[in-house]
């Protein structure tokens, strides 16, 4: 019952397929060229209940590529035909790719992925995170003002973002912290940062290019609502090490507190329970 499982819009209709068979032409553009998007939608409980925040972003991603979008129906069919009969008690992470297809006006690909949530990736929800930062070698200002890199994007090409979790592996480390080249704080690979400072909750601005977080959205409004001030705020290294706590958050792994941050230990200050109380609320 947990099993990968793979599902594909065609003629109109979400269709199960045998993962195991393939899915896609290799003259596929998003193969070929990583030209096409993505959304990783957790599944729990037996349903995503964070499917709409992903469905936003998914669209945001495709109109910033100049990218055909098949519609939300479309996206809702190809992933509810996948969780469909997924059990209620386990974890699944359902990746949803939109390409470009065979470009010239053709159709765009629609296909989704449902699989299990990794166990290192549970180990690292229960435990924390080691941490180190890289360069991602751009100015903080450059995406804003040159949307060609499509900065806030979520697109296939993602072979930097996998290197530097490699380098980080390297290290001893389990994931990265990209800065700026004057040393401003960006992203994760994957995730989005978060830190806990002043009374408030900080995150790194948008206009830095980065990627809207769908997890941070929705801590920020639940803090705000309980009380808890937040803030963006362009921060630096020195931020994080000084910071009360400090997490990554993403779709699939959550509110994940920062352990060690470039060979430094750091504690929590004992907010990552609520800090997860209020995702789960």
């Amino acid at each position: 019952m947990t099993s990968a499982r793979v599902a594909v819009w065609t003629d109109g209709g979400a269709r199960v397929v045998d993962p195991t068979q393939p899915v896609v032409t290799a003259l596929d553009l998003g193969l070929g060229r990583g030209d096409g998007c993505f959304e990783s939608v957790l599944v729990t409980g037996g349903s995503t209940p964070q499917l709409a925040g992903h469905l936003s972003r998914l669209r945001r991603s495709a109109a910033l590529m100049e990218l055909a979008h098949p519609g939300d129906d479309a996206v809702r069919a190809v992933v509810g035909a996948l969780v469909a009969g997924w059990p209620g008690e386990v974890d699944g992470a359902c990746r949803v790719f939109l390409t470009r297809g065979l470009g010239d006006g053709t159709p765009p690909t629609l296909l989704a992925l449902l699989a299990p949530v990794p166990a290192e990736t549970l180990r690292q929800r229960a435990q924390g995170v080691s941490v180190v930062t890289l360069t991602l070698g751009l100015a903080a200002d450059v995406r804003a003002a040159s949307p060609w890199l499509l900065g806030g994007a979520k697109t296939l090409s993602y072979a930097v973002n996998m290197a530097a979790l490699r380098e980080a592996h390297r290290r001893g480390a389990d994931d990265v912290v990209f800065t700026s080249l004057e040393g401003q704080l960006l992203e994760g690979p994957t995730s989005t940062v978060v830190w806990a400072a002043g009374g408030r909750l900080h995150t790194p601005p948008p206009e830095t290019g980065i990627l809207a977080g769908t997890t941070q959205a929705r801590l920020f409004a639940a803090a705000k609502a309980d009380g808890w001030p937040t803030a963006v705020t362009p921060g630096t290294v020195a931020d994080l090490h000084a910071a009360d706590a400090v997490w990554l958050l993403s779709g699939i792994r959550g509110a994940t507190a920062v352990v060690r941050l470039d060979g430094a230990d750091r504690g929590d200050a004992g907010l990552t329970a609520r800090v997860r109380e209020l995702l789960a609320g």
